[in-house]
């Protein structure tokens, strides 16, 4: 599928508004797209959920010790939109593996598995492990749906100041800056999502922003390794807000490869990736992190 350039209809649609290039510009660097999974929309099929997945023949279905892996889906790299700054293999399949119960009490990461099978791979539709073992199988179509950080702020509460003493100085700091470097925030945030605003509920994301506590956890473990090395010293009155700052710098470094709702949506599975690892293909340091649904 060709690429659209998303940033230049972005652009073009806000100069029309009259906004600032140079805003436009500062906005953009924040913007990211993802890419919805829906089924039954009748579009050109991306990928398929449940079912049997096609490995690569002689593969062994991916497993922790002797219990194999629930498979939820697949998708083919070169059917999906291309997204600036999401550099998904060009072609090629991933599919994700998921024991979401187990995952979701341990975290070394071994009850979940990405897999990515380059084009030209000689593969055969695998067989089931056990029986109970494979879901409905369906087909998905792939929508784009705008996503800005979490620190934004854009939720229209009623009480501003009330949410301003909930923000720390740091937030507070960002918010500031944004407003000084952005005027047009407001208009800018709705014309994203009017440009791009997902076709109703999806089956999984793909791409755009990592989940909030999943890097807040890499930054906690991040300063945890630096202090125990010796190469830091942070004040127990300051880890809060060293932790903040390091977050903050990780949310450009990491994104979503994938979340999806997995038994009836009581859990959510989601695996986080490095945007360098996902651009050599290294789909194996996705980061796994499987939560109940609140």
């Amino acid at each position: 599928m060709s690429g659209m350039d998303h940033q230049g209809q972005f652009r073009r649609a806000a100069l029309e508004l009259g906004i600032p290039d140079d805003e436009i510009s500062r906005f953009s660097q924040h913007l990211r797209l993802s890419i919805g999974l829906s089924g039954g929309s009748g579009g050109v099929p991306v990928g398929q959920f449940g079912g049997l997945p096609r490995l690569p023949v002689g593969m062994n279905w991916p497993s922790a010790g002797n219990s194999p892996l629930p498979f939820i889906f697949s998708v083919d790299c070169g059917a999906l939109p291309r997204v600036d700054g999401f550099d998904l293999p060009a072609d090629g399949t991933l599919l994700f593996f998921l024991d979401h119960e187990a995952d979701h009490l341990d975290d070394t990461g071994r009850y979940a598995r990405v897999v990515y099978v380059q084009d030209g791979t000689d593969t055969a539709v695998a067989e089931s492990p056990h029986s109970e073992f494979t879901g409905k199988q369906y087909d998905v179509s792939a929508t784009l749906l705008a996503e800005l950080p979490p620190w934004f702020g854009t939720d229209e509460d009623e009480d501003e100041d009330e949410d301003w003493d909930d923000l720390s100085p740091f937030q507070q700091q960002l918010a500031r800056d944004l407003e000084r470097d952005v005027p047009h925030l407001d208009e800018l945030c709705a014309l994203a999502y009017g440009l791009w605003p997902g076709e109703g509920l999806a089956s999984a994301c793909i791409g755009g922003y990592a989940d909030d506590e999943v890097i807040t956890s890499i930054a906690e473990q991040t300063l945890a390794g630096l202090e125990k090395a010796g190469e830091i010293v942070i004040p127990v009155a300051k880890w809060y807000s060293h932790v903040e700052k390091e977050s903050h710098r990780l949310t450009s470094e990491w994104m979503s490869l994938a979340c999806f709702p997995v038994a009836d949506e009581y859990y959510y599975g989601s695996f986080t990736i490095r945007h360098d690892d996902l651009a050599a293909a290294r789909v194996d340091k996705a980061l796994p992190v499987t939560k109940f649904s609140e």
